[in-house]
């Protein structure tokens, strides 16, 4: 069985266990926390960056390898599209999420939840206030790219798998797309992140804070 190495409240992690939820393909989830600095993850992880994965010889590192690599091996169901330019687009709206949203997610999520709750660290009012502010401009480019069910129309990818990670980050402290300014975004991530593949990993996360 295949072995994620990460946290469970790391947006990554969780992209990844959402992206093999997807798949059906069954793993073991072992704790490693950011910036681990042991030599064993480091040979696996050499950044010490989450999520990491081992499959009997294979180690990999870094969500979107994993995911691509997952995806040659365990082609069906397709996460990635065959058509050369909705594949790119895949991938755009993958790093869409990956690196633009996340830069904004991230710090509110840490600020706001992660650090007050889990290391007995202050929140940092300012940094928090920064990043949501970035916000409104990400919403309305997602609310303006969305035509159909999914970001790639009605095709369900990689792309909406790193977009709603961030969504379902921001749902823990209470932020989310305004259904009266961003009407297809909201609907977007409701439809998304209720499939089971988030809708799991939403209530451990859940359990784990003793909200359920």
């Amino acid at each position: 069985m295949p072995t994620v190495y990460g946290v469970t409240f790391s947006l990554y992690t969780r992209k990844l266990r959402a992206f093999l939820a997807e798949k059906g393909i069954a793993y073991r989830l072992d704790f490693v926390a950011p910036g681990d600095s042991s030599p064993e993850y480091r040979r696996i992880s050499p950044l010490g960056k989450i999520p990491a994965y081992r499959d009997g010889e294979v180690t990999l590192a870094d969500s979107s390898i994993i995911c691509a690599y997952v995806e040659r091996i365990h082609p069906e169901p397709a996460l990635y599209p065959s058509e050369p330019y909705t594949y790119a687009r895949a991938l755009w709206f993958e790093e869409y999420g990956d690196s633009g949203l996340a830069a904004a997610t991230g710090p509110i999520v840490f600020n706001k939840l992660i650090a007050p709750r889990f290391l007995g660290q202050p929140t940092d009012l300012d940094a928090v206030e920064r990043a949501t502010a970035t916000l409104p401009s990400l919403f309305d480019y997602l609310e303006s790219e969305l035509q159909g069910e999914y970001l790639l129309g009605d095709l369900f990818t990689i792309g909406d798998v790193a977009v709603v990670s961030n969504f379902v980050h921001l749902r823990h402290v209470g932020i989310g797309a305004d259904h009266q300014r961003w009407p297809r975004l909201a609907r977007y991530v409701e439809r998304v992140s209720s499939r089971p593949s988030f809708q799991t990993l939403f209530e451990e996360e859940l359990a784990m804070l003793g909200d359920r």
